[in-house]
């Protein structure tokens, strides 16, 4: 059971991580989702976007892999083949209507003084990341116009990304740059991995790998149905945050994300921490090591005592009993020992 303290602190980073999907108060002007081959971080995108759409923002959704306009979405700019200047003007020209309020209008932005929220969803950073790898944190700074915008940016890990002919050698990374400028990081993972990986490490036994990291030669098979794993991708996704704040400490904890599209139609998204999910809960022991109902923990020996064995421990004296008592004259806790029949007596000793 964790303490008040602990309690505390997770029930804060579930709050802080509600806040960064509901974009709220500027929790994070810059998002960035890290995915793999095995488990997708769309999940994660969509979630902001249902959030989005809710609290009535505005979702320019810029693609560099998706082929079609999402439905939620407000804008869709097709970033394939242009320029990091074109690609620019054409996205900051859609946040003309950001400054209307409730009230509608001009007449609403004067009366309520609300902005309207703007929302940055990059389906994919792996390409502008091999196009402009030198200009990337330029073009993202400038799309950040104002505490109104949030980015939020897909990063495939398993993605190789091939670097221009004009990368210096000496310059980090672009993942590197993205996540030092990253004020919130989400790495997305597989809920039925990360079960067995904890089974694993409860058992003393090396957790098992899957896909490039498993290092077998063929195709690679991420979470589909039939291999195993179809009932536990349905029942959620892991979201490990890393929040980075504006004093500088950064808050972490995991998440279970269950989209609402699992849950049936008109469901909404379920949020929990990791511990807190049934296949990561630790058992909960009330009498000394037994589990549910009194029963005692599987073992090859007894772990408990017969009604013989009780009744002869009570009987036992402990050695040197009776000196524990007070005779009176300060002789209190003496050591009262009896010579058996096999000691030697040592008269040198007695002296002493």
């Amino acid at each position: 059971m964790p303490l008040p303290g602990q309690s505390h602190a997770r029930s804060h980073a579930l709050l802080l991580f509600q806040k960064l999907l509901n974009l709220r108060d500027s929790a994070s002007p810059l998002t960035l989702v890290l995915d793999t081959l095995e488990q997708s971080g769309r999940p994660v995108l969509q979630e902001f976007i249902a959030r989005a759409k809710v609290s009535r923002s505005k979702i320019i959704y810029i693609s560099f892999a998706t082929l079609r306009k999402p439905a939620d979405a407000d804008v869709f700019v097709r970033a394939r083949g242009k320029s990091i200047d074109s690609l620019r003007s054409e996205i900051v020209s859609h946040y003309a209507a950001i400054t209307k309020g409730a009230g509608g209008g001009a007449a609403g932005a004067a009366a309520g003084g609300a902005q309207q929220k703007v929302l940055l969803i990059v389906d994919s950073l792996s390409p502008p990341s091999s196009l402009f790898a030198s200009h990337l944190p330029h073009l993202l700074s400038s799309l950040i116009t104002g505490p109104s915008v949030s980015l939020v940016g897909l990063y495939h890990l398993d993605v190789p990304v091939v670097l221009p002919a004009t990368f210096g050698e000496y310059e980090p990374h672009p993942l590197t740059v993205l996540s030092h400028l990253a004020t919130a990081v989400l790495r997305v993972g597989s809920l039925y991995q990360a079960a067995k990986r904890r089974e694993a490490r409860n058992r003393s036994l090396p957790e098992p790998e899957w896909g490039l990291h498993e290092g077998r030669e063929g195709v690679l098979v991420g979470l589909k149905e039939g291999n195993g794993s179809a009932a536990a991708t349905a029942a959620g996704l892991v979201v490990e945050m890393e929040m980075r704040r504006r004093s500088g400490r950064s808050v972490g904890e995991k998440f279970v994300l269950i989209p609402s599209e699992k849950l049936g139609l008109g469901g909404a998204s379920r949020l929990a921490l990791l511990s807190d999910h049934p296949l990561f809960k630790d058992p909960v022991t009330d009498d000394g090591g037994a589990g549910e109902d009194g029963e005692e923990p599987e073992s090859t020996f007894s772990l408990g005592l017969t009604e013989k064995q009780r009744r002869d421990r009570e009987g036992i004296v402990l050695p040197y009993f009776d000196a524990q008592t007070d005779i009176g004259a300060g002789e209190g806790g003496r050591i009262l020992y009896e010579m058996g029949r096999e000691d030697d007596f040592d008269d040198e000793e007695d002296e002493i």
